[in-house]
């Protein structure tokens, strides 16, 4: 219950700061240019997500926003299993879920804030080279992200049953 209580006071804290970074484009970026921060590779724009990654399934806002309700209630549920038990060793993998647990939470919620309370999700990262252009996104993407990655490597670091 401390690791879960622990997780949470730090994704109320990601929270906020997606929260403020979302407002601050709201008001700074809505009806203008997008803003050059590296000329040719990285611009802040105001964009309008009404899907989901990559602009995936566009318009089904309140399917998208329940799916993160049940995928928030899940991981909850079940964040030993997803995030590792540090009370089984110090072990690299449950220390990865440590920090991955936080940020899932964090992603989750801002992307299903935005969802419910405006109807779309606002982004404003967004990446290009040339003509190729990375989809837009927002500091909630990043954290999920962040956490698919860290679980991905802590599944790479654990050892295996047999090893075990």
């Amino acid at each position: 219950m401390k690791r879960f209580l622990i997780a949470a006071v730090a994704a109320l804290n990601l929270l906020a700061v997606d929260a403020l970074a979302k407002e601050i484009a709201v008001a700074r970026l809505k009806g203008a240019a997008a803003v050059s921060v590296v000329s040719g590779i990285f611009d802040l724009a105001y964009v309008e997500n009404r899907g989901c990654a990559w602009g995936l399934f566009q318009g089904h806002v309140w399917p998208l926003a329940v799916f993160g309700i049940v995928a928030l209630a899940v991981l909850v549920w079940k964040r030993r299993s997803f995030f590792g038990d540090l009370r089984a060793g110090n072990s690299v993998p449950a220390w990865l879920g440590a920090v991955a647990e936080p940020l899932m939470y964090a992603g989750i919620v801002g992307n299903v804030l935005d969802r419910v309370f405006r109807g779309y999700v606002v982004d404003m990262f967004d990446f290009h080279w040339g003509a190729s252009h990375f989809p837009c996104f927002n500091l909630a993407d990043s954290y999920i992200s962040i956490a698919v990655g860290l679980m991905l490597l802590a599944s790479i670091l654990e050892p295996s049953k047999n090893e075990k």
